[in-house]
């Protein structure tokens, strides 16, 4: 219990850093929700018919620049994942944050978890729903599905 009252007093001490705090959790749900329906929007429509994910012709044209775009791509998803977490506690929408990051950086079984996911009913649904607000085909999956 003391330390929650030392944490209370010091951030009443220091209001600028809730304020900031604030702020960030406000950017940073924005650009999740803004981030989310890009990277729907850009998903091939065919990404979820095969079982293993296909490589892409530009990262077998150009590696340097795969590698760079693999390396920024996962320090924001560890950074969203990081914010995400603080904003379990803070003001802002932790979990939507934390699965913006969780798409966005590499890890073995990724391709699966996402197949899983778009297994639901709902959230294929939904997938689509954003697709079709950007002009998009709707997305296509198996038929296991």
């Amino acid at each position: 219990m003391e330390f929650v009252n030392s944490f209370i007093q010091w951030f009443s001490e220091h209001p600028e850093i809730l304020i900031g705090l604030g702020i960030s959790s406000i950017f940073i749900f924005l650009l999740s929700i803004l981030g989310i329906s890009w990277f729907v929007a850009n998903i091939p429509d065919d990404y979820f018919l095969d079982s293993e994910r296909k490589p892409t012709k530009w990262s077998e044209q150009k590696p340097i620049l795969r590698l760079a775009v693999i390396f920024g791509k996962n320090i924001i998803g560890l950074l969203l994942i990081i914010g995400g977490l603080l904003m379990l506690v803070l003001p802002g929408q932790g979990l939507l944050t934390m699965v913006t990051g969780l798409l966005l950086i590499n890890y073995p079984g990724k391709y699966r978890l996402e197949q899983k996911l778009v297994s639901k009913p709902s959230i294929f649904k939904t997938l689509n729903w954003i697709r079709l607000k950007a002009n998009k085909p709707p997305l296509k999956r198996n038929a296991t599905h």
